[in-house]
């Protein structure tokens, strides 16, 4: 109102901002009422403090409740989140199940966790990468034990894959890039596959993460693999899981996880930092990147010909956001 009596508040004989105990917020305000565009700015921000000092006290209250009830206080309520409001897949692995069981007895990988063989790695990149692509080829080496990187020169994979399997390498790791920056990879296991395609983000190399520690050592780190839940998730775990060594050297304590959230793979590389006997800090070492699952694909890497377990389809597959993949 323009003598300043109005539901928003009383204006100061001045004509300056209202003062803050004076402001009354009714039920019924609406900021965008307000027609003057820095009052209703300053408004706003009136209104949203409020709203904090209502919540902190509410949660202030709460607390002294819960205190004064001591064991009979009631169980916090847990709060509705995307993941726990999941839509229940049929696939999802029960570690106890036959099946499944016999599956992983049975699959290409069983050879690396019945340790008859050794991981060998072979990480190469597209044609003519550029150094960011070059770098961070180098700084994945250093985190998976016994990995070798080799650059193409103008080589097809389809030429590149018999080789490998002659030199005895296990794994095929190939790093794509789009306008200098590594956007993409493909994780062939070998000889018979199965073959991943993922979309790469946020890759970040050690010397763009703060707080970073020093570099990492040869020592063999511990693999840690969350949120792999479905039959399609527990197989890319497993093949995450054979490009390390089996027995991790907790001299090193160094850690390699792949978590898993929303179907996106974030990894991370720390070291353990053991302040004391009760205390453990941990320390990132990078590089860091996220990973998108794009495809799945039987046998080793086939364009034209291969046949597909898994393929990302974003308008039929994307219609709910609490629908989960791996």
């Amino acid at each position: 109102a323009g003598d300043g009596s109005g539901p928003v508040g009383s204006a100061a004989e001045d004509g300056g901002p209202p003062a803050p105990e004076r402001v009354l917020f009714p039920p019924t305000f609406s900021v965008s009422e307000i027609k003057n565009k820095q009052r209703r700015h300053f408004m706003f921000l009136r209104w949203k403090q409020q709203q904090r000092k209502e919540k902190l006290a509410a949660k202030k209250k709460r607390r002294k409740e819960r205190e004064a009830l001591g064991d009979k206080a009631p169980p916090k309520a847990i709060p509705k989140t995307i993941e726990n409001q999941r839509v229940y897949d049929e696939t999802t692995v029960d570690p106890n199940d036959e099946e499944v069981a016999f599956d992983e007895a049975t699959d290409e990988f069983a050879p690396y966790f019945n340790r008859q063989t050794v991981p060998k790695i072979l990480i190469t990149t597209s044609d003519r990468p550029r150094g960011r692509t070059v770098r961070f080829c180098e700084q994945l080496s250093t985190v998976i034990p016994n990995s070798h990187v080799y650059y193409r020169r103008g080589l097809a994979l389809k030429r590149i894959i018999p080789q490998c399997i002659a030199r005895d390498f296990t794994d095929l790791i190939v790093i794509n890039e789009d306008r200098k920056i590594p956007n993409g990879l493909l994780l062939c296991h070998l000889p018979e596959g199965p073959t991943a395609h993922f979309r790469m983000s946020s890759v970040r190399l050690r010397k763009e993460i703060k707080r970073k520690g020093k570099e990492p050592t040869e020592h063999v780190p511990e693999v840690i693999l969350n949120n792999f839940t479905t039959r399609l998730g527990h197989s890319v775990g497993r093949m995450f899981a054979s490009l390390f060594p089996h027995d991790p050297q907790f001299i090193g304590r160094q850690v390699a996880t792949f978590h898993n959230q929303r179907d996106y793979i974030f990894f991370r590389f720390h070291r353990y930092i053991f302040k004391s006997e009760k205390k453990v800090g941990i320390q990132e070492l990078g590089p860091r990147f996220t990973l998108k699952l794009r495809s799945l694909q039987k046998g080793t890497f086939d364009s034209k010909f291969g046949e597909y377990e898994w393929f990302h389809k974003r308008r039929e597959m994307d219609t709910s956001r609490r629908k989960f993949h791996l």
